[in-house]
């Protein structure tokens, strides 16, 4: 490969990288200056004041499977969101949640969500804290149930999400465990599910 080919792609790259961490930041100086928002990386659903405060939806979030090789769905209730990237961080942050016996959860303790961005495109931003790759119990299957079960999460739920690009506290990374690529979104994968 050319050494000016190189230069581009890195060039093209850095462009890329700034621009993802320029959208993830707007995202959340956004929801954060907005009435009844949460904080980025705050566990609880953020909820508007008034009617919406008690107002649920019905969303199917993803557990590892009684063989552990497959997800399995359940349905459960979550707060509503106003807008697009508010019901997926009320998605996300239930899938975030740790599960109830019998269930078992396909992410590392101590995962805490710092923001959730939606293009107009349908990509989501997924911007988790380290826990996502430094307390993953690695291995390519467990990574790929710790993936899916957030990209599922929110493409199943939410039809104009199209795709989900995972990022680690703010930045892109090139896998969680080392096995499965996340340098580009990635679409729902039902295959994964029993």
């Amino acid at each position: 490969m050319s050494r000016e080919r190189v230069l581009a792609i890195s060039i093209a790259t850095a462009v890329l990288a700034f621009i993802v961490t320029l959208a993830v930041t707007l995202g959340v100086r956004q929801r954060s200056s907005s009435p009844g928002s949460a904080a980025p990386g705050a566990s609880a659903p953020s909820v508007a004041a008034g009617a919406s405060a008690a107002r649920k939806i019905k969303v199917k979030l993803y557990y590892v499977s009684m063989d552990g090789t497959k997800l399995t769905g359940v349905d459960r209730e979550v707060a509503y969101g106003e807008g697009m990237s508010a019901q997926a961080q009320e998605v996300v942050a239930a899938q975030l949640a740790p599960a109830a016996a019998p269930l078992v959860s396909a992410i590392p303790p101590g995962t805490k969500l710092r923001a959730v961005y939606v293009t107009d495109k349908g990509e989501a931003y997924v911007d988790l804290s380290k826990e996502a790759s430094s307390a993953h119990t690695g291995g390519s299957q467990d990574e790929l149930l710790t993936i899916y079960a957030l990209v599922n999460a929110l493409t199943s739920n939410l039809p104009a999400v199209t795709s989900v690009q995972l990022l680690v506290d703010g930045k892109e990374v090139n896998t969680l465990a080392g096995h499965i690529d996340l340098r580009k979104p990635l679409g729902k994968n039902l295959e994964l599910v029993e």
